[in-house]
């Protein structure tokens, strides 16, 4: 995941500083491991990262709604109470899953030919592997698009994340101002395909029909409903086929993940 930072690195909570809790909210706290938890007693089978991976491994299977404090329990072979000493409420289970799925650090390879060149050490190399994995992060667990943003990042694997950005971008001359636009302008495009990509998908499912009928289905319907003389623009742009036959699925997030980067790049040269 800590692709800029070296192979291997996460950074350690275990040791050195510990944040102060008091005035954080609880599932933040948690999630940092500065909230104070039974001493007494044998430890407990029962851990907060179970519970994350049952309620991921519910959601990734059966959709979001099928999370309940009850399911998850079975899922995770124990009883719906005891997963109280770990979270408050399903909400704050939710935050946990949110930060497990969208920050996971699950490598992904692009088989496209075009896709982008991980062997450099550059920022844009850097920057580009990163927002691979937040699509690989997506792709796996879909239902996490579908949660609205609460906060700014502040969960543990969202700040690994959002350091590995700025990490990225060390030495590009960019104000810290804007690496900080840089990060919100990759993560948004990352975030807004998915979502695109995966009502598409829906809409093609629904259909019955496969994704070559289904992108064909479409231009031969704009075809009977529009003429050349009141849109000469779309008369022209049908008559090349784009919508005859379905793009590879990353063909579309190559485009604008490029023209991104040739974005940054821009800024980067103007400033020196």
């Amino acid at each position: 995941m800590m692709w800029c930072q070296g192979p291997g690195y996460e950074p350690d909570r275990t040791k050195g500083q510990r944040v102060e809790a008091e005035g954080i909210p609880a599932s933040i706290a948690t999630a940092w491991g500065v909230r104070d938890q039974p001493r007494k007693g044998p430890k407990p089978a029962l851990t907060l990262q179970r519970i994350i991976d049952a309620a991921v491994r519910v959601a990734d299977a059966e959709g979001l709604g099928a999370v309940s404090m009850g399911r998850v329990a079975a899922e995770a072979g124990t009883a719906p109470m005891s997963l109280y000493r770990h979270v408050a409420n399903k909400e704050e289970l939710i935050d946990h899953m949110l930060d497990a799925a969208w920050y996971s650090a699950a490598e992904y390879s692009p088989t496209d030919e075009a896709a982008p060149d991980l062997s450099g050490g550059d920022w844009r190399a850097g920057l580009s592997h990163w927002a691979w994995q937040m699509r690989a992060a997506a792709r796996q667990h879909p239902w996490a698009i579908r949660i609205p943003i609460k906060t700014l990042p502040i969960m543990p694997n969202e700040v690994a994340w959002f350091e590995n950005a700025l990490a990225c971008m060390a030495g590009t001359g960019l104000s810290e101002s804007q690496k900080a636009s840089v990060i919100m302008l990759l993560s948004g495009y990352v975030r807004n395909l998915a979502a695109t990509e995966a009502d598409i998908w829906a809409a093609m499912q629904a259909s019955g029909l496969a994704p070559d009928q289904w992108m064909s289905s479409y231009a031969q319907m704009l075809r009977k409903l529009t003429n050349p003389r009141d849109y000469p623009a779309l008369a022209v742009f049908l008559e090349s086929d784009v919508f005859d036959k379905m793009d590879h699925p990353d063909d579309e997030f190559i485009f604008g993940l490029d023209r991104i980067l040739d974005g940054i790049a821009a800024l980067i040269d103007a400033g020196r």
